[in-house]
């Protein structure tokens, strides 16, 4: 039975959208209700198939399936695309955390100064594509979510950000547009091969045996191609080093409110096309690469963090810092098994609500304070002693202090690695060292010492601006101590796996 929810959650930021098309642009007190309000809706109906969600069932739920493009060209197959949607436990999460995080975004919007109207409208587009990004279970219908995520993040980078937007905006397009094309080649590959662009049929076919494969000219070189194709579009989108300079320019120039968007959710993009299209699609060949990807979340992990430490300006620590906490994800990926795997989820969540809060505690203080830059704060303690609270709070979560969801997530993906690769995991480990050096160091610099003159008198954080706060550290708490809340969720998805893998 056809399930109309998905279609509702998906396209719900449209109803803002159309609202705001029609609305003045010189309201802006209700235009700023509006944006945010339409963000709850999204939220809301997350939460309806969040509650649907039978954790205990195998398989893709609320499933919606619809005729949509049908031809036939005389091939070996008709063209068939169908309108599919549904959820695995791994995508409920990522919805979750979408809409969440989307919402908190909005209200971290009171800080944008000019524009509100198109502002909102671009990133009420921007969450319906990561939503159906999450929700697609068709190759065509991914592509196309992921698409529309690109063009309303290009503008809202472009127009928005800080003084070298417009190179950060086009550096963000390039990167991600070559990895964009990247998957399209690969997805049109697979049609073609297989006549089917639905990822569980994909899935299926290709679980047959090589000799069965050959027949429709899908050979090992061929599986193990595409994965290293996949590997490289989705690394763009992670990123994996060398593919992520686009993502540092990204972190500093764009609006906070919008880098809440882009290291919360659009980084995790990346984690959830390995998993979904890579490990859960080509579990052999990915196998073969497992140990290539631990090297390399070891790289991404130990650069990071390197490079995190000899930062002045903070938004460039927590751009690096991304690096590094990605690389968590490739270690737990690159130890295929189900510690490791369940440690690369938990570090996706964990990440995204972690690094939404950092990045709302930095535009806070630039309101406050005009800079980021290390050597220009000091005091911030005295100053506002709230506001330095919660960034040690968000530091300790990032650094992984047990009790909170970094520490959850840390400790699974080593545990998974140096059960296979222990000489890697340990190498590995020196980051978590590194990561505590940096992030201590550049708190300590903004919060203690000595307060400049200017900065004298600043205001502590307001009432509105505590929601997002209380909000992000009550999650990361909440998944820190009782991390039962997340694995429900995604039990069934780690069994699939295990399946696969034949773990």
């Amino acid at each position: 039975m056809s399930n109309s929810l998905l279609s509702l959650l998906v396209f719900s930021p449209l109803l803002g959208i159309v609202i705001l098309a029609f609305m003045s642009k010189t309201n802006e007190k209700a235009i700023k209700w509006v944006g945010f309000f339409a963000t709850l809706v999204p939220l809301l109906l997350s939460l309806v198939a969040y509650a649907q969600f039978d954790f205990l069932e195998k398989g893709v739920q609320l499933t919606e399936k619809h005729s949509w493009i049908a031809f036939n060209l005389g091939g070996d197959f008709p063209f068939v695309v169908d309108y599919e949607l549904g959820l695995t436990g791994l995508s409920l999460v990522l919805i979750l955390l979408t809409t969440v995080v989307a919402a908190l975004a909005a209200v971290a919007s009171i800080h944008i100064k000019k524009e509100w109207k198109g502002y909102f409208m671009l990133f009420l587009l921007l969450e319906l594509g990561i939503l159906g990004v999450f929700a697609a279970q068709n190759l065509v219908l991914f592509f196309i979510f992921f698409e529309v995520t690109l063009i309303p993040m290009f503008f809202l980078i472009g127009k928005w950000g800080y003084d070298e937007r417009e190179k950060a905006a086009y550096s963000y397009l390039i990167y991600n547009g070559l990895g964009s094309a990247i998957m399209l080649i690969v997805f049109a590959l697979l049609f073609a091969k297989t006549g089917t662009s639905n990822i569980e049929q994909l899935k299926l076919i290709m679980m047959e045996s090589p000799e069965a494969l050959a027949t429709i000219g899908i050979t090992e070189s061929f599986r193990l191609g595409v994965l290293i194709a996949l590997i490289i579009a989705f690394g763009v989108k992670l990123p994996i080093f060398p593919l992520h300079s686009w993502m540092l320019r990204v972190h500093v120039q764009a609006p906070p409110s919008i880098v809440m968007i882009h290291s919360g959710i659009l980084l995790k993009i990346g984690a959830y096309g390995l998993i979904r299209f890579g490990l859960e699609i080509f579990p052999a060949e990915f196998a073969r690469l497992a140990v290539l990807l631990a090297v390399l979340g070891v790289i991404n992990l130990l650069y990071g963090a390197f490079l995190a430490f000899v930062q002045n300006d903070f938004k460039m620590v927590l751009a690096y810092s991304s690096i590094s906490h990605m690389g968590i994800v490739l270690i737990g990926l690159g130890a295929l098994n189900i510690e490791g795997i369940q440690g690369a989820i938990f570090q996706a969540v964990s990440h995204g609500l972690i690094s939404a809060l950092l990045f709302f505690l930095v535009g806070v203080m630039y309101e406050r304070t005009g800079t980021s830059k290390l050597d220009s704060l000091g005091g911030l303690a005295k100053e506002t002693p709230l506001i330095a609270g919660f960034l040690l709070a968000a530091a300790m979560a990032s650094l992984g202090l047990p009790g909170m969801s970094g520490f959850v997530s840390e400790f699974m993906a080593f545990l998974g690695l140096f059960k296979v690769e222990p000489v890697i995991a340990a190498v590995g480990a020196l980051g978590i060292i590194l990561t505590a050096a940096y992030l201590l160091r550049a708190v300590l610099k903004m919060t203690f010492g000595k307060t400049p003159t200017r900065l004298t008198g600043i205001k502590e954080i307001q009432s509105v601006e505590m929601v997002p706060v209380v909000v992000l550290l009550g999650f990361i708490i909440l998944i820190g101590v009782y991390p039962n809340i997340l694995t429900e969720a995604i039990v069934m998805t780690l069994e699939t796996i295990r399946l696969g893998i034949g773990g």
